[in-house]
């Protein structure tokens, strides 16, 4: 859906650039409606987001439409009805979506519609189940955690058999002579 008109203004076209330079610096998107927060709200939920590399910015819905159209990313103008806010990941949707479904818990007005994780269409219901996964960093502490058990109980392993065995296995062994006993006549 490219502009239909003939002299563009300024400013919508460079609204638009701006959504599709974060649609194209993105990874993941999370569609929620906004409607009924606080401006500080708002602005408590960006911070949050922040912290897990995520932008949260309000789009007008025809200029978001053209972005993610000229991204090629299909099956999201069902969720850009109504007023739209769009949090861009850029590395892990899981922990932006943690951090949503949490904020919707204090603020029942955060409502999220839908997002588009990887190039993979999500509805709210599995966006919610997304969310309650480990996330990425969780999964690799758990493989590391696993991996480091392992290495330890064989570090283990070995030592106490270097502490049971080892003075009688690693010193060399004295030949003794058995003691010659007399012939019996």
């Amino acid at each position: 859906m490219a502009l239909r008109t003939k002299n563009p203004n300024r400013q919508k076209t460079e609204a638009i650039e701006s959504i599709k330079n974060d649609v194209k610096a993105s990874s993941s998107f999370i569609f929620t409606e906004y409607r009924g927060l606080k401006v500080e709200q708002i602005t408590e939920l960006r911070k949050k987001l922040r912290e897990n590399a995520c932008s949260y910015k309000v789009v007008r819905n025809n200029f978001a439409r053209i972005a993610f159209e000229d991204a090629n990313i299909k099956d999201v103008d069902s969720w850009l009805t109504g007023p739209t806010a769009l949090a861009m990941v850029a590395e892990d949707a899981n922990m932006a979506a943690k951090t949503l479904f949490e904020y919707a818990k204090d603020a029942p007005a955060l409502v999220i519609k839908g997002a588009v994780v990887d190039g993979e269409v999500y509805d709210a219901k599995q966006i919610e189940a997304f969310s309650k996964l480990p996330g990425k960093k969780d999964l690799i502490a758990m493989f590391m955690s696993t991996v480091n058990a392992t290495t330890s109980k064989f570090v283990r392993t070995l030592q106490a058999i270097v502490d049971k065995g080892g003075a009688e296995a690693g010193a060399p062994a004295s030949e003794e002579k058995p003691a010659e006993q007399p012939a019996e006549a």
